[in-house]
């Protein structure tokens, strides 16, 4: 049944592609490009117009929200606003000169060159000349991206009060993960090289495979040999917490075999918790800035404020407040939400790769970008972020939707659990930490967010409130 479907989208996608000239598919290419960074634009503009207009507590949160606070997230909105519209204007610039003046050609050539200088053959080499083509663009990624970043880090987030990072840290922590960046791309692009060149008219089907398996691999190591390496992790001490975590995880049967807490204190203010594993064997991580009494950020500034003689401001939640995020989190896990979005991702996948397995022999396709020969990751890269770039933005789309519903199914979890009064005051309070400035454009908000904003999920806690 599959076979018979995927061969008459070959057989269209083959047709279609025939029929477009190269110049037409890039023109095409480039229009859409800058017709999505000018959509992307109107909605940012529309956002920052409600950031500027917006000036009073909104009703919901008077009483809980200080004017302070909300002063302070309307200026880091602005400000992220303001870099945003920059980088991207940048990004876009940047984007459309590598296409029109041949970056790609010119960095395949340069790896051939490469492969050359240490004795090797280009022309027969194809699985090395494209690691050196992914590796030399890694460095040139990095090297571009790096100047962005830093501003971000030491001008915006430290303006603010979320950086923690100093400059040796923070150059420290680019280096590692360009060296991570290059073991792995070393293994997974000859993988995905050597089944393109030797699988078959189906080597799609491959592909396929191995990287949903190269997913799982990293799936498995990354909690236990990949993230501790840029932060430190340690078992969540003894105490009322850890007890009450458990008794929560029993309650719903949840398997829970560890709990950290992860030193995030050390790069950021801003904070987070998630669980991660498979079938009976999972893992609770708590951010430190997430914990009230754990967290190295109140002992700060409470050293700082009582030299002030004023009473401190602590940040984090209480036990009851991160048991209610928790019964959140482990909803996604009860309602097969993480299931059900790599299900998903994975049906998505083979069908680009089942498109890619049609085009990838396609000339005028790689001609439109300049090249005259038809390197395989080429070709994977033009059909996965060129091709597919309309059908990514719908999907996109989607799949923001579908994790706005279920990020209010997790909320519903939550108040089955009791923690209605709970929840609220901790998305509050995280929203006061992590300065997220409470009004939304609609149409942005539908276009951009994953998670419902603040005052609507707020409103849904309430009207969950008054069924029971």
């Amino acid at each position: 049944m599959v076979i018979p479907l995927l061969e008459t989208l070959w057989s269209q996608c083959s047709e279609m592609a025939t029929s477009i000239a190269p110049n037409e598919i890039f023109v095409g290419i480039i229009g859409f490009s800058w017709a999505t960074f000018l959509w992307e634009e109107y909605l940012s503009y529309r956002q920052r117009s409600v950031v500027e207009s917006t000036k009073l507590v909104p009703a919901e949160l008077r009483g809980v929200v200080d004017r302070e606070t909300f002063d302070k997230a309307r200026a880091y909105a602005i400000d992220k606003a303001s870099f945003g519209l920059v980088e991207s204007i940048y990004s876009q610039m940047l984007s459309t000169g590598i296409m029109v003046y041949g970056g790609l050609p010119w960095l395949w050539e340069l790896a051939g060159h490469a492969v050359e200088a240490v004795g090797y053959d280009s022309a027969s080499s194809e699985i090395l000349q494209t690691i050196a083509f992914v590796c030399i663009g890694n460095v040139v990624t990095t090297a571009i991206g790096l100047p962005w970043s830093a501003y971000f880090t030491f001008k915006i987030e430290q303006k603010h009060g979320f950086n923690k990072q100093t400059p040796g840290f923070f150059i420290k922590d680019k280096f590692k993960k360009l060296l991570l960046s290059q073991v792995i791309s070393v293994p997974v692009v000859s993988g995905l090289v050597y089944i393109i060149k030797a699988g078959g008219q189906y080597f799609f089907l491959y592909l396929w495979l191995f990287t949903m398996s190269v997913l799982i691999f990293f799936m498995t190591i990354y909690p236990d040999f990949i993230a501790p390496l840029f932060d430190k992790y340690e078992p969540l001490p003894e105490g009322d917490l850890k007890t009450s975590i458990e008794a929560l995880a029993a309650r719903i049967n949840f398997p829970l075999t560890k709990l950290y807490v992860v030193e995030g204190s050390k790069r950021s203010a801003h904070s987070n918790a998630y669980f991660y594993g498979f079938f009976k064997n999972k893992r609770i991580v708590l951010y430190d800035t997430l914990l009230q009494d754990y967290t190295p950020l109140n002992k700060e500034d409470n050293g700082d404020k009582q030299q002030a003689h004023t009473p401190p401001k602590k940040t984090g939640c209480n036990t009851t407040e991160v048991l209610a995020v928790l019964g959140h989190e482990l909803g996604h896990w009860k309602l097969n939400h993480v299931l059900k979005g790599i299900i998903i991702s994975q049906v998505n996948l083979l069908l680009i790769f089942g498109v890619f397995g049609a085009l990838n022999k396609h000339q005028p396709l790689f001609r439109a970008f300049g090249f005259n020969t038809q390197p395989a990751f080429i070709g994977l890269i033009i059909v996965m972020q060129f091709v597919f770039a309309p059908y990514n933005e719908l999907l996109t789309f989607l799949m923001n939707m579908f994790s706005r519903h279920n990020e209010f199914e997790a909320d519903e979890f939550a108040v089955g659990l009791g923690y209605q009064e709970e929840l609220q005051g901790a998305l509050i309070k995280l929203n006061k930490d992590n300065l997220g400035f409470p009004v939304h454009d609609p149409l942005y908000s539908s276009w951009h967010h994953s998670h419902p904003p603040l005052l609507q999920r707020i409103q849904s806690l309430q009207r969950h409130a008054k069924k029971d």
